[in-house]
């Protein structure tokens, strides 16, 4: 059996990463394990009262996220807002190939599509309470880059799937395959 394999899809909010993840796990064959996903269940269960409550159901959500991404076998494809120094000891502890894919796009785009999903997601977010700092800081807007290839996709528009399908293949498959930044 080939090693598990791990694509890490990071980047700040609203940078288009629940939008790629999905197409990348599957483009991939690989089970998709979304933050978000993980937090709303949790909060139906044990509901976030107010925006400190929100963030340690986010903390349980990696938690989980992290567990769930160890014990699948052929890997998985992990989507959230890593913050670098929390993620980088999970990340790297990963049992097989990781890869990042980065999405990078301006924070004015960020923040407008940040700003026009809030009211549409699960209120146990408290989208509408975080500022613009707590959002967009530097342990979330870099690659988290823990010596894993690093893949940079511009998401300020369309991204071109099946080039990026192809480049994380590339990287995926052949250990010495450089990644560009794109």
């Amino acid at each position: 059996m080939a090693a598990p394999r791990y694509v890490v899809v990071s980047g700040p909010p609203g940078s288009g990463k629940s939008s790629l993840a999905p197409v990348l796990a599957a483009g991939l064959g690989l089970p998709l394990l979304a933050k978000d996903a993980i937090k709303e269940a949790l909060m139906g269960a044990v509901p976030a009262a107010d925006v400190e409550g929100s963030r340690r159901s986010g903390r349980a959500s990696m938690d989980v996220l992290f567990a769930l991404a160890a014990s699948s076998p052929p890997g998985a494809v992990l989507e959230a807002n890593f913050h670098r120094s929390l993620a980088l000891p999970s990340i790297g502890g990963l049992p097989g190939r990781t890869l990042e894919v980065f999405c990078r796009c301006s924070r004015e785009t960020a923040r407008a599509r940040f700003r026009a999903r809030t009211g549409t997601r699960h209120a146990g977010h408290f989208d509408a309470e975080r500022s613009d700092d707590e959002i967009w800081h530097p342990e979330a807007t870099e690659p988290v880059a823990g010596g894993w290839p690093v893949l940079e996709v511009d998401t300020e528009g369309p991204v071109g799937v099946a080039e990026l399908l192809a480049r994380v293949h590339a990287v995926m498959l052949d250990g010495d395959a450089e990644p560009t930044d794109g």
